[in-house]
């Protein structure tokens, strides 16, 4: 199965909260499942941009701490990706839009 690797808290959001777009530099043509896996690397202020977007999207986002990293966390369906210059929820003006529905989440280390 391919997967795609989402630093955290981003990789959260898309399994647990309502991130639906993932945003990257290059399409994809592939539709169907795919493995979210929660990067290693997130440094505190990395963290900290990502707590100020994610809240002003009405989003609360745990502790860096708490959030689990360097592993598979969930599986999404890849759906649609369109390049967009304006920003739209989640996405970044700019970026292809990747857009993302969750089919399972919360694997166990």
């Amino acid at each position: 199965m391919k997967a795609i690797s989402v630093r955290q808290p981003w990789a959260w959001g898309i399994i647990y909260s309502t991130k639906d777009i993932e945003n990257r530099g290059w399409p994809i043509n592939y539709r169907g499942d795919i493995l979210i896996h929660a990067a290693k690397k997130c440094t505190k202020k990395e963290y900290e941009i990502a707590s100020i977007f994610c809240q002003s999207m009405g989003v609360s986002i745990p502790e860096l701490h708490s959030l689990r990293r360097g592993q598979v966390i969930g599986i999404v369906t890849i759906v649609d990706c369109r390049f967009s210059q304006v920003v739209s929820g989640w996405g970044i003006p700019g970026q292809y839009h990747w857009q993302l529905v969750v089919c399972q989440g919360n694997f166990a280390k």
